[in-house]
């Protein structure tokens, strides 16, 4: 079958799609990644261009082809305990919870495959044990969420794991495994994995003590920025912690969030 070649007007179609569907502002010359991803897409229904595989999603016909098109657009990136100063500063949040004997709910609001949710968890698991304590993650790719909830991963994604994570809530592969991990089930049980697309309203999921929001907002322009930003600060309680990427800040997005360190911002309480 000869190669389908993704035009400029296709592409410019495609830039405004995935703005649209989940907020998403794909940044020129990433013909090649729309393209790459979407050529088996165009296979499968053996279609002659990416116009026309375009008028198929906006048909709607398909909408669970609409799901799987986002999800093969959108990256997801990352590794256990990525950015170690945000979880020592959940194992400080959740050392004042053991004292105080309260509830800790934190939520992983870009999830992706599963790692941070169940870095976060690992923590709480060590510090609370068995105390109330819940961890919610949420994608908008529920390709990405089906990795997330069978919890097994290369075992290059835990090279910032501490060592006595790896061993106490994960099991190493052997034989024809050999290579991965798997989160162990009792740990899995504990974190929910949930479809949510921040840039429309969210379901009722009550208030929180720590969202991560991390290396999500560069993929928004200023607007979607501060929607989403305002949207998931309605759902953190007063003195609740608020987590972004290292490289991100809340400048001109945000001002119900006080900064205390660069990427770590805390709501105000009354």
């Amino acid at each position: 079958m000869a190669m389908i070649t993704l035009s400029e007007r296709e592409f410019s179609q495609f830039q405004r799609f995935i703005y649209e569907a989940a907020g998403i502002f794909m940044a020129n010359g990433k013909q090649a990644l729309v393209s790459g991803r979407l050529a088996k897409r165009l296979a499968h229904y053996q279609l002659a261009s990416y116009g026309d595989y375009l008028m198929l999603l906006e048909s709607r016909r398909e909408p669970a082809e609409l799901q799987m098109a986002v999800d093969l657009l959108t990256t997801n990136e990352t590794y256990f305990f990525r950015e170690p100063k945000h979880f020592a500063l959940l194992r400080e949040l959740a050392l004042a919870a053991k004292a105080q004997q309260r509830a800790l709910r934190v939520w992983s609001a870009a999830c992706s495959s599963g790692e941070e949710p169940y870095s976060i968890a690992m923590v709480l698991a060590e510090v609370l044990g068995e105390a109330p304590w819940e961890v919610l993650g949420s994608d908008i790719s529920s390709r990405v969420l089906d990795k997330a909830r069978r919890g097994h991963y290369p075992m290059e994604r835990a090279s910032q794991m501490p060592p006595a994570y790896l061993k106490r809530y994960c099991l190493k592969g052997q034989g024809s495994e050999a290579g991965t991990l798997l989160v162990e089930r009792a740990l899995r049980a504990r974190v929910t994995f949930q479809h949510l697309n921040l840039v429309q309203p969210l379901p009722k999921l009550g208030s929180f003590d720590l969202i991560f929001l991390r290396n999500v907002m560069i993929y928004f322009d200023l607007p979607t920025k501060r929607a989403v930003v305002a949207r998931l600060l309605a759902q953190l309680r007063p003195g609740g912690h608020f987590l972004i990427g290292h490289s991100e800040t809340l400048n001109d997005i945000s001002d119900a969030v006080q900064a205390l360190a660069p990427s770590i911002y805390r709501k105000p309480a009354p």
